[in-house]
């Protein structure tokens, strides 16, 4: 059994940046690959959130082509935390971030809010 806390959401402009964190306990943190998900506003109840960038074990990274050069995911193994840092923010990346390990079907935090507007 794992728990998440994700954190570093806020409300920001077009164009600006934000850090998020994600602190894991309660697994064998290194051997997993993570990854961040989100979930925009009004999206229909049950639909999957969708994965915007994954980082694996060996730290290698994919992302989704809709966050290509503006999103970068890390991970700290000695702190067990994933990082997602995200720039050149735009309003469509205004959503419910969450982090997740495949590994562990039911591995989903609380989400932090990310809003960007003017």
């Amino acid at each position: 059994q794992v728990h998440l806390v994700e954190s570093g959401g806020g409300l920001v402009q077009p164009g600006g940046s934000l850090r998020l964190s994600c602190a894991v306990s309660g697994s064998i943190f290194s051997l997993h690959a993570w990854g961040w998900y989100r979930q925009a506003p009004g999206q229909a109840p049950g639909k999957q959130r969708d994965l915007v960038a994954t980082i694996t074990s060996t730290g290698s990274t994919i992302y989704d082509d809709s966050v290509l050069g503006r999103f970068t995911i890390s991970r700290d193994n000695a702190k067990k935390t994933v990082y997602l840092q995200i720039d050149s923010l735009k309003p469509e990346d205004t959503a419910v971030y969450y982090c997740h390990t495949p590994s562990v079907p039911d591995s989903w935090g609380q989400g932090t809010q990310v809003t960007v507007s003017s």
